[in-house]
């Protein structure tokens, strides 16, 4: 696949991979070589130049933003004010902001059934610990970035998908935090979903993903199983001192 750049080059040029159900692929690389705009091609935000993209077989390439939700690709985004959450809004209205139209949330002619919406979003800030001072009803405005990224996390994961797109999800998060989204991560994979996280943290990138695949001045540039690298060597390829053709 390739996605075109703000310039005459290309963003994302020639990158072809596969995320295999039960496993963690991790794209790893220093900010600004393609990462975001391969997202955005994947995910449904930007159109490919190129190339096509295949969940459980099917051809999503052209599909709608809902449409692969609905399908069953979750997206846990980069910019979680800018993709993530409407913030004037509730959490609650936060929480159902990509299962909305499902009659379990919206009766025959379109009205939102406030009660179970309440109901589903307590159950799941219960869950995964969203801290909120008035819960359900708080302005999502108002909550620390850890607790806005949580509730992201709970709402992605609830939708039970198939695939999981988790990009710099420990972003800005504590130390606490972070155990736990790894742990949600790991769960994941476990139950047979696939993930694929983009991460710049080398701990993250060592740690968590089954697979290692690097990015390069938006290319590929080499892949790798964790405990076959050491973090010295991953740091020459996500500079570009070395490179490996995927």
């Amino acid at each position: 696949m390739s996605v075109a750049g703000g310039n005459k080059k290309d963003a994302v040029h020639d990158v072809t991979f596969q995320v295999r159900k039960g496993e963690i692929v991790c794209i790893a690389g220093i900010d600004g070589n393609g990462q975001t705009e391969l997202i955005y091609g994947l995910s449904g935000l930007e159109p490919l130049k190129s190339g096509t993209i295949f969940m459980n077989g099917k051809d999503l390439t052209k599909e709608s933003i809902r449409r692969r939700s609905v399908l069953g690709m979750s997206h846990i985004p980069e910019d979680r004010h800018k993709h993530g959450l409407v913030l004037d809004y509730s959490l609650e209205n936060n929480i159902v902001l990509q299962r909305y139209f499902e009659p379990r949330f919206t009766d025959q002619f379109g009205i939102l059934k406030r009660k179970e919406i309440r109901d589903y979003a307590t159950g799941l800030i219960d869950k995964f610990d969203v801290r909120s001072g008035e819960g359900p009803a708080t302005v999502t405005r108002a909550m620390s970035g850890g607790n806005q990224q949580k509730a992201i996390i709970a709402r992605e994961i609830d939708k039970d998908p198939d695939f999981l797109i988790a990009v710099q999800p420990t972003r800005g998060v504590d130390i606490g935090a972070i155990e736990f989204i790894h742990k949600q991560l790991i769960e994941q994979r476990d139950a047979g979903k696939a993930v694929l996280l983009v991460s710049l943290e080398l701990d993250e990138v060592m740690d968590v993903p089954d697979r290692i695949l690097v990015m390069y001045e938006g290319g590929l540039v080499g892949e790798f199983k964790p405990e076959d690298i050491t973090m010295e060597e991953l740091g020459l390829y996500m500079t570009g001192a070395r490179k490996q053709e995927v």
